[in-house]
């Protein structure tokens, strides 16, 4: 039997995932790797140990038993997408610790932009905002007169993680990123599908700092053989929530998946048309493949599992994730409390960096149960949000949201979205969706699945939450409008 192996880098761990010709896991392993906050909404990853992890999942899953190395078919990447290292062409070696997608230290590069934001958006679909890539490839260049002199010379590379793997998986002979992740950097101009030289001179970024830009699905490279003891085709490349919107067969305009990770991302599919937004949603590109392109509409939410490991670790209110569940069906409602889950400022529709977190409406007889239950409240509440305005910017309603990610494993949360979106929300039997989309996108480049309706033939539900009449959901929702708008004014 053959097997394609899906590289999933995520924002807290690596994993590695082989997938069989119907979609099923084989084997899978997953290695955690630091996160440091060297201050106030600063967040940073050190790129050798995204590698030097990602390396050992990678070769924990080839040494299953009974897989032999020629068992592999191909490999496909999916990566945490803004999230930028720089690093030495020569050497390899990053100039500077990976600035994180979450971290907000360029929020005044950004105000000083401000004029020029319209330029941005037209171009990139991205609002000038922290969380992407362009603006914190400047704060490296100019955090050291040193890395911009390499840089200007052509010393250095840049990369989002999935470029940082290629490189390393190749020994340095491929620097390449595909269409999904270049989108994300505010450098790439959607339209016209290049690089901006306007855009880079804004910033002031050099060319040559950047990756080839390739299509989701294409061959790109090999593995060096003295990485993996084998040459494995590299042919599936996409940024991870465009990945999950191919994973869960979103194929087709007006599709919607929802990923409930540590933030929350929901994409639409709107089909080869770029789709301006009225409702400060982003315009971005889906994934292109056989010579087109597939965009989409995202919102972002930046805090969602991670305000599960906020009441974990900071509050220690649980002892892991799962049980946040439970303790929140201790309580029949909310007791009237509305958790504000802006951690890290708030993203769509708000696009507020310097916004804060809140837990109103506590009471003497406010219970951890009550805080849970608003918890999980909040993460639906702000999927709403951002679902509700991509509806009127396509001009489409949806009739279901598949979702995908570690968090639809509770069941409460899912049927409490079901409930405040009064749609059906589906969730698939394969919830690693993100890692399924690159396995696809790998596996048809090089012929492991024929075509679009192959992959439709293997796809399964495992649960379908219909919505409800609740009234506590139903009053958690005016509390949210009540409250919510007031804290933000």
């Amino acid at each position: 039997m053959r097997y394609i192996l899906a590289i999933d880098a995520g924002t807290t761990s690596s994993r590695a995932i082989l997938f069989d010709h119907q979609g099923e896991q084989k084997a899978v392993a997953q290695h955690e790797f630091p996160q440091y906050f060297p201050e106030e909404s600063w967040v940073e990853h050190d790129a050798q140990e995204i590698w030097e992890t990602q390396l050992k999942a990678i070769r924990e899953v080839m040494a299953t038993d009974g897989i032999e190395p020629t068992d592999i078919a191909a490999m496909g990447i999916t990566n945490q997408r803004e999230t930028t290292i720089v690093w030495d062409r020569a050497t390899g070696a990053p100039v500077h610790k990976a600035i994180v997608w979450q971290d907000r230290r360029t929020a005044s590069i950004c105000e000083s932009l401000s004029d020029h934001a319209a330029t941005f958006l037209n171009k990139t679909g991205l609002v000038l905002d922290a969380y992407f890539s362009g603006t914190k490839i400047k704060w490296i260049l100019d955090s050291d007169p040193s890395i911009r002199k390499r840089a200007e010379a052509g010393e250095l590379a840049f990369g989002t993680v999935d470029s940082w793997l290629i490189w390393n998986l190749t020994q340095g002979k491929v620097h390449t990123t595909d269409v999904t992740n270049a989108s994300r950097t505010l450098l790439y101009n959607i339209h016209e599908l290049q690089w901006d030289q306007e855009l880079l001179d804004l910033l002031d970024i050099p060319a040559s700092l950047l990756p080839t830009v390739v299509s989701s699905s294409e061959k790109v490279g090999e593995t060096a053989v003295d990485v993996l003891g084998t040459a494995i085709p590299i042919s599936g490349i996409a940024g991870d929530q465009q990945a999950a919107l191919f994973g869960q067969l979103c194929l087709a305009p007006g599709d919607v998946k929802n990923t409930y990770g540590t933030g929350c991302f929901c994409i639409m599919n709107t089909g080869e048309k770029a789709v301006e937004s009225q409702n400060k949603m982003l315009t971005t590109i889906g994934w292109q493949r056989n010579g087109k392109t597939f965009y989409a509409l995202e919102g972002s939410v930046f805090i969602a599992g991670a305000l599960v490991q906020w009441l974990r670790d900071q509050l220690q209110m649980i002892s892991s994730a799962p049980e946040i569940e439970a303790l929140a069906k201790t309580v029949e409602h909310n007791g009237g409390v509305t958790f504000v889950p802006a951690l890290s400022g708030l993203g769509a529709p708000y696009w507020d960096p310097e916004a804060t977190g809140a837990i109103m409406g506590i009471t003497r007889g406010t219970e951890k149960g009550h805080i849970a239950r608003a918890a999980l409240e909040a993460i639906a509440l702000r999927s709403r949000d951002i679902i509700i305005e991509m509806q009127k910017d396509a001009g489409v309603e949806f009739s279901s949201l598949k979702v995908d990610g570690g968090a639809t494993g509770n069941d409460l949360l899912m049927q409490i979205q079901a409930d405040l979106l009064q749609k059906q929300v589906v969730r698939p039997n394969t919830t690693e969706t993100t890692a399924l989309g690159a396995a696809f996108f790998a596996g048809l480049a090089v012929g492991f699945w024929k075509d679009e309706d192959e992959l439709k033939a293997i796809w399964k539900e495992d649960r379908v939450f219909s919505p409800q009449e609740n009234s506590h959901n139903k009053r958690c929702l005016t509390l949210w409008e009540q409250r919510v708008p007031k804290l933000l004014s």
